[in-house]
C-alpha cells in the first residue's frame, strides 16, 4: 500500500534557541521538538537518566494494602503462588517476583496458564484445581488478573487472598481483591498508566523491599539491588509495546545497559543464539531477536521454559534452554508463514474484503498461539484493524491488532454481548467467543470500526522530522541522535527525507534486501553513504535513481567498528 508521506514543521525559533542552549546540531534540536522537547530543561530531563527521578510507587492505588498481606505471607510462612501472563511482559513480571519472594525466603512458586488450552489470565478452574489443592494462601499475580472477577470471588469462597499486579484496561468494577495494583484504575492518581505489567511488579518489589526495610528484615540478610531485575523490566517493557517515555525510559536505558553488561545467564545465552551482539544490543534486538524467541515457548510449547531461562543460575542450563526457544521459535516462523500466505492468499481471492475498513476472520484449524503476529503482519499489509480467531470444539480465540488512532479495546468493549472475554490494550487484544457469535460479532466490530474511523485512518502515514542534506551527515551527528534512544512508541526513531538520491551500486542479499552505495547526485563531491533497503520491491530492484527517500540513520556496528549506515524506508 502506497504510504503517505509527513513533513513535521516545528516552530523555527524554538528549533534554534534549542539547538544553541544545548550546543547541538540543528538537526537532533528538530527532532527533539517533534518529541515536545521544548527548552533544555526538557532536553535535560529527557537525557538525564536516574532510578532515583521517578515518581513514587507508593502513589499506587492499593500498593500499601498489597506490600502489608505480602509481608505477612513471608514472616507466616505462608504458600504463595506467582500467577503470570504467557508473554514476555508476564514471564518477565513473574521472575522479578519470584527471584526477589525466594531471595527473602517465602515459600513460593509460580504458575503460567498454557496459551492455547487454558487462554488467558487466573480463572475460577485455576482456584479450585490448583490453588486449593496445593494449599496455596496468597496469589500474586503477573500481567494480568484485573478482568477475572469470578477467580477473585471463587478464591475468596476459598479462603485464598488474591493480590493483582496488571497494566491492562480495567473496568469500572474492580475485582474484590486484596489489593488492585494497576495504574489504569479509574481511581488511582499515580500517573503511571504507561507502566508495563513488569513495571508494576517492579514498583511493588521496591515498595515491599522498604516495608521489609521498616521492619528490621534486612539486619539479617543482605538488602537487595533492585537495579539488578531492570534487565528484566526492560525486556518486558519493550517486548510489550508501551510507550518509551517517562519511567518506561528510564527502567529501559537502565536495563539494556544491564543487558549489555552480560549479568544474567540466561540472557547471555539468548543472545547468543539470537546473534546479537553484546556490546551494541538495542530496543530493537530486543523487540525483534530477543523477544520473540520468548514468546515463542508460550506459543508453540509452554512459557515455563522462557521462565526457567530467565531464573538460570549457570551458563550450561542456560545454554540448553536458550536453544530449545530458538528451535521453538524456527518451528512459529515457519507455521507463521505458511498460516500468512494462506491468508493473504484468501483475502485477494475475496477482494470484497478489503472493501471494509476491519479484516475480520476465523477458521478451525489455526494454531491460536502465532495469530496475534500474523494479525500484526496484515495490518502492515492492509492498513486496517485485523481480528484473527482460531476455532477449536466450538470455542473462537481471537487476537487482534490495530492501526494508530483506533483503539481495538474499545471497540471489543462495544461489542461486549457477543464475547466470552476479552482483555488488552488500544492496539492489541484478545478474545474468547462461541462459534455460533461469530458472524454476528463481525457485523458488530466493522460497525463500530466504521462510526469511529475516516478512511484516511487507514492510509499508512510515515511522519519525518526532517529534511536532511547528505552533506549534513556527520559522525556527531548520529552521535547525538543515538544519544535519544532508547526509540519506541512514543519516541520514535527519527526519520529524514533527501531528495535527488542515487545509487551508485546495490546487490540483492538475503533474497529481498537491497544494500546499496547512495549519494545526492544534486550536490557536487557529495558524501557517499552505504544503505539498506528491507524487503524490497523486486520492481525496483535494479532502479538507480531513487528520487526522494525517506530513511532512518544510524551507526552499524560490527567487529568491534562503527560505520554511518542510511536505512530506507520509503521511496517516492
Amino acid at each position: 500500500m502506497k504510504k503517505q508521506w509527513n513533513l513535521l514543521e516545528p516552530d523555527p525559533e524554538v528549533v534554534a534557541n534549542l539547538s544553541r542552549n544545548l550546543n547541538c546540531h540543528p538537526i537532533t534540536a528538530t527532532v527533539m521538538v517533534n518529541r515536545s522537547i521544548m527548552t533544555a530543561s526538557d532536553a535535560h530531563d529527557f537525557l538525564t537518566i536516574s532510578l532515583g527521578k521517578m515518581r513514587s510507587p507508593f502513589s499506587l492505588k492499593d500498593m500499601e494494602a498489597a506490600v502489608n498481606r505480602i509481608y505477612a505471607a513471608i514472616t507466616g510462612n505462608e504458600r504463595i503462588l506467582i500467577f503470570g501472563d504467557y508473554d514476555v511482559d508476564g514471564i518477565t513480571a513473574t521472575a522479578i517476583l519470584l527471584d526477589f519472594l525466594r531471595y527473602v525466603g517465602a515459600d513460593v512458586s509460580y504458575y503460567i496458564p498454557h496459551r492455547v488450552k487454558e487462554g488467558y489470565s487466573i480463572q475460577p478452574r485455576h482456584i479450585s484445581h490448583y490453588a486449593v489443592p496445593h494449599k496455596i494462601d496468597l496469589i500474586i499475580t503477573a500481567d494480568c488478573g484485573s478482568g477475572s472477577q469470578q477467580a477473585v470471588e471463587a478464591a475468596k469462597n476459598f479462603g485464598v487472598d488474591i493480590i493483582i499486579t496488571d497494566h491492562h484496561n480495567i473496568s469500572q468494577t474492580v475485582p474484590p481483591a486484596v489489593a488492585v495494583v494497576n495504574p489504569k484504575r479509574h481511581d488511582c492518581s499515580a500517573g503511571l498508566q504507561k507502566l508495563a505489567g513488569v513495571g508494576v511488579a517492579f514498583f511493588l518489589l521496591i515498595c515491599l523491599r522498604a516495608h521489609l526495610r521498616d521492619k528490621g528484615f534486612w539486619q539479617k540478610l543482605s538488602e537487595p539491588n533492585l537495579k539488578n531485575y531492570c534487565d528484566l523490566v526492560a525486556l518486558g517493557t519493550l517486548a510489550d509495546i508501551v510507550p518509551l517515555v517517562e519511567e518506561n525510559r528510564t527502567l529501559c536505558k537502565v536495563g539494556l545497559e544491564i543487558i549489555n553488561a552480560d549479568q544474567r545467564p540466561g540472557l547471555s545465552e539468548l543472545l547468543k543464539v539470537s546473534a546479537v551482539q553484546k556490546d551494541g544490543l538495542d530496543a530493537e534486538d530486543v523487540a525483534f531477536r530477543l523477544a520473540p524467541r520468548l514468546n515463542a515457548a508460550g506459543r508453540m510449547d509452554h512459557a515455563a521454559r522462557a521462565v526457567e531461562l530467565l531464573m538460570a543460575k549457570n551458563s550450561d542450563d542456560a545454554r540448553k534452554l536458550a536453544q530449545i526457544l530458538n528451535a521453538l521459535n524456527q518451528r512459529r516462523q515457519d507455521l507463521e508463514k505458511r498460516t500468512l500466505a494462506d491468508i493473504q492468499s484468501y483475502v485477494e481471492t475475496n477482494s470484497s474484503l478489503l472493501r471494509q475498513r476491519s479484516l475480520v476472520l476465523a477458521r478451525e484449524g489455526w494454531h491460536a498461539g502465532i495469530l496475534g503476529i500474523i494479525a500484526s503482519r496484515l495490518v502492515e499489509t492492509y492498513q486496517r484493524p485485523v481480528l484473527l480467531i482460531a476455532i477449536e470444539d466450538g470455542i473462537g480465540r481471537g487476537s487482534g491488532r490495530s492501526v494508530a488512532g483506533l483503539n481495538i479495546y474499545d471497540v471489543l468493549a462495544a461489542c461486549r454481548p457477543y464475547l466470552e472475554n476479552f482483555g488488552g490494550h488500544s492496539m492489541a487484544a484478545g478474545l474468547v467467543i462461541r462459534d455460533e457469535n461469530i458472524a454476528d460479532f463481525q457485523r458488530s466490530f466493522e460497525s463500530v470500526i466504521g462510526r469511529i474511523s475516516q478512511p484516511e485512518d487507514l492510509v499508512p502515514t510515515i511522519q519525518i522530522d526532517a529534511e536532511l542534506n547528505f552533506n549534513s551527515i556527520s559522525d556527531g551527528l548520529i552521535d547525538e541522535l543515538e544519544s535519544l534512544m532508547p526509540y519506541g512508541p512514543g519516541n520514535p526513531e527519527p526519520i529524514f527525507k533527501a531528495n535527488h538520491v542515487a545509487a551508485l551500486w546495490s546487490k540483492i542479499v538475503g533474497k529481498k534486501h537491497r544494500r546499496m552505495a547512495l549519494q545526492q547526485s544534486s550536490a557536487p563531491n557529495a558524501p557517499v553513504f552505504q544503505a539498506i533497503h528491507f524487503n524490497v520491491d523486486p520492481q525496483s530492484i535494479q532502479k538507480k535513481s531513487l528520487g526522494q527517500i525517506v530513511f532512518r540513520l544510524r551507526w552499524n556496528r560490527w567487529n568491534a567498528k562503527k560505520t554511518a549506515q542510511i536505512v530506507v524506508e520509503d521511496l517516492a
